[in-house]
């Protein structure tokens, strides 16, 4: 009889429990945890052949520790939380999701810019402050309102996402430009360069992964290069963007809003820049929640599970490399 592969789920309360998580289709014990402290993970790995982690850091300590290992399946698309070149080293093949937020980050990207661009957030605010009864008309202008149609969209990544960004983009009638790689030039004439795209565009939305290239690609020097004023969107990663450069444009005038899902480290602290600006009318910051439609975490979780399928039949997909 097979053994049954050891597979451990370090932070399985990253997903809501309703979410059906199907069992792999071959002999196995499926151990999960809700949450894992980083000091926890070497010990419960440790006779795993197979570690599925969503934000959990596996690093090269707890990969050597674990002498079976043979997989580690990211429940997400980033997986900068795990030690790629310790898992080259040790022949462990590292497997990330794909594709599967095509709608629900898109559709919260551009929630955030219709909020933002018209005011919702702040005219919503005012209404329960009783500023309408107070105006003694039929409505009031305290807020700006912008439309859309006409108003050029600067995507930064050019990925699934950043393809559907655009789609809903010229489907609204905006200018749609990709920029290309920060530092890259000649990449030809369906990217628009880097610093022109942070010129010229009303909204600028970021969809690209967090790399040793694109941390803090946007900071104090770029947020001076923006002539339009723009909306700075990210729902990508935390570190795209300098926080404190971020906050600064924003109190100085240099932006005209911004509406974050994700920050360098989650939840954020106290005293982490953006809670400063969490009573500003042209500010918005949710709790990365723009991947999480009911809809993508189910097509998320049983795409977890076909990645692990298809490694132990050795037909792997999805590999992440260094």
């Amino acid at each position: 009889m097979e053994k049954p592969a050891r597979i451990v789920f370090l932070d399985r309360g990253t997903l809501p429990a309703e979410i059906k998580l199907r069992s792999p289709d071959f002999a196995h014990e499926l151990v999960t945890y809700d949450e894992t402290l980083p000091a926890q993970v070497a010990g419960r790995i440790a006779d795993a052949e197979i570690v599925i982690t969503n934000k959990v850091p596996v690093r090269g300590a707890a990969i050597a520790s674990a002498p079976g290992l043979r997989m580690i399946a990211v429940a997400a698309t980033g997986y900068d939380n795990v030690d790629l070149a310790a898992c080259a080293t040790r022949g462990v093949t590292v497997s990330n999701i794909r594709n599967y937020a095509v709608n629900t980050v898109p559709e919260h990207t551009f929630a955030l810019i219709f909020a933002l661009r018209r005011s919702i957030v702040a005219y919503r605010h005012s209404v329960a402050a009783g500023d309408w009864q107070r105006s003694g008309q039929f409505c009031y202008f305290d807020y700006p309102i912008n439309d859309l149609a006409g108003a050029t969209l600067g995507i930064i990544g050019d990925g699934a996402l950043g393809q559907s960004v655009a789609a809903i983009g010229r489907s609204l009638g905006m200018r749609v430009l990709f920029s290309s790689y920060k530092g890259v030039p000649g990449m030809g004439p369906l990217y628009t360069p880097f610093e022109e795209v942070l010129r010229i565009s009303d909204i600028i939305t970021l969809h690209c992964p967090l790399l040793p290239d694109t941390r803090n690609m946007i900071a104090a020097p770029e947020f001076a290069r923006m002539e339009r004023k723009p909306l700075i969107i990210n729902t990508a990663r935390g570190g795209l963007v300098d926080e404190s450069d971020l906050a600064e444009a924003l109190m100085q005038g240099q932006i005209g809003g911004a509406g974050f899902d994700v920050v360098t480290k989650e939840p954020p602290p106290a005293d982490h820049p953006f809670m400063r600006l969490l009573d500003r009318p042209n500010f918005i910051l949710t709790p990365h929640v723009a991947w999480a439609s009911r809809e993508a975490i189910q097509g998320l979780a049983d795409q977890l599970t076909e990645n692990i399928e298809l490694f132990w039949r050795g037909n792997p997909r999805n590999l992440v490399v260094v």
